[in-house]
């Protein structure tokens, strides 16, 4: 194994951070660098949980620099900028501060790169949206999100103007059907049950609109029906109001306006609605792309125009049998073992191997009210539908495994000993 070759990763998400433990592990040498625009790890699939309040950030995050130390390799907090294939080397955005004040152009030499920046989402160039919108992309957002969801609901619990006729009204939109917008309105409605326990008392059913808009035909449209209606049955149980094949065309400071001109108030506007890659990566020539951004890969996992480039997770896309993988978190976890075992293959100059998804189910979190998802035996290509603790229990699986790859098992076990504790002598929910 040639050891002088230079490794540099982009993006420490799910499949950035993965793959530079797997590495560490399999090549055992220093000569690997892992580049984010953040100082701290957090799996994206529980930002709906930080920003309701029911995990803590400070708890549920991995910063970098210590998790570096610890896997063999370095760690740059800093943004890319470029990309130059022929001589092999990137420029990125370095940051030698955490409030972003000093910033310098700096270069880095790469024998073989990985793009795994993940994606963020889609804004399809709606008028007032980057402005009026709360985004669920990263940590930072979801702690904007927390703040400002809790501002609302606190400063409304003591409002002295506090209409007894229930005309004075909390409207939070959700726009996007899809999982994260789903779990989202479930944690909600659910936080606004256990600030009663608190002595927030004004909150009931008639004072909290909670809205999802989807432009589809249906919630949670990638998923079998009987998932997508026994979800929709308890949103409305729980009286989420829920609104199908509707397109939002503009974003204004307090509402929203639809493609039939039908206007819905709105206090708050959360936007979980497609996804894209960000648009700095359409202008590095030489790599080809999609309309969302997204590189184009081979089965391989490098990039169509230059072999000693990778892309995986959300960032890719990646056609098998007439069918693209789907962005999510499991394809994310897939691609990273066959690119970890392409990058050795190349350091030992022995051949490739080609990736092959496998779909081995999804889960849907509502929050207390239940968690349901499919699973697929496939073995006999058949789906089964698994709903309640079960689901519940697999569903918490999914994180810990996830911790498990980036942290190793002895780590995982002490945090987990560690949340056990706190849900004793910490509040259920962080407020502040």
């Amino acid at each position: 194994m040639n050891k002088n070759k230079k490794i540099v990763i982009i993006g420490g998400g799910i499949s950035g951070l993965e793959l530079i433990k797997l590495l560490g592990k399999k090549i055992g040498y220093k000569n690997i660098t892992l580049i984010d625009k953040n100082l701290f790890h957090v799996w994206k699939p529980i930002l709906h949980e930080i920003a309701s309040g029911y995990l803590d950030a400070n708890i549920n995050t991995i910063n970098f620099l210590d998790h570096a130390k610890d896997n063999n390799y370095n760690f740059k907090l800093g943004t890319l900028i470029n990309i130059n294939r022929y001589k092999k080397f990137i420029t990125y955005e370095y940051l030698n501060n955490l409030e972003n004040k000093k910033k310098k152009i700096k270069k880095l030499n790469y024998n073989i790169l990985i793009i795994a920046i993940g994606s963020i989402s889609n804004d399809f160039n709606i008028p007032g949206i980057k402005k009026k919108c709360f985004f669920l992309d990263n940590i930072k957002h979801a702690m904007l999100l927390h703040k400002k969801l809790f501002n609302i609901l606190l400063t409304f619990n003591n409002d002295k103007i506090y209409d007894i006729k229930n005309l004075i009204k909390i409207n939070i939109v959700i726009i996007g059907g899809g999982a994260t917008g789903i779990e989202l309105s479930a944690e909600i409605v659910n936080l606004i049950k256990e600030l009663k326990k608190y002595g927030y008392n004004y909150f009931d059913n008639k004072k909290i609109n909670i809205t999802i808009i989807e432009a589809g035909s249906k919630i949670l449209s990638l998923l079998p029906n009987k998932i997508s209606i026994y979800v929709y049955n308890i949103l409305k149980k729980i009286n989420i109001n829920i609104l199908v094949n509707t397109l939002v065309t503009n974003i204004y400071e307090h509402g929203l306006k639809t493609k039939t001109n039908f206007y819905i108030n709105a206090d708050l506007i959360i936007w979980t609605a497609g996804i894209k890659v960000p648009d700095f990566i359409k202008h590095i020539k030489g790599l080809e792309i999609n309309n969302i951004n997204q590189l184009i890969i081979k089965s391989t996992l490098q990039t169509t125009l230059d072999n000693n480039i990778f892309a995986i997770g959300d960032c890719s896309s990646l056609k098998i049998n007439n069918k693209f993988i789907p962005a999510c978190a499991q394809s994310a976890h897939q691609m990273v073992k066959i690119c970890c075992k392409n990058i050795i293959s190349i350091l030992n100059k022995t051949s490739m191997s080609v990736f092959k998804y496998i779909d081995y189910g999804t889960l849907i979190s509502l929050s207390e009210f239940n968690t349901i998802g499919y699973l697929v035996l496939n073995i006999i290509n058949k789906k089964i539908i698994i709903k309640g603790k079960l689901a519940r229990f697999l569903y918490i699986t999914l994180y810990k495994m996830h911790q498990i790859k980036i942290q190793g098992y002895n780590k995982t076990f002490l945090f987990l000993i560690v949340n056990i504790i706190n849900k004793f002598i910490r509040p259920k929910i962080k407020i502040k």
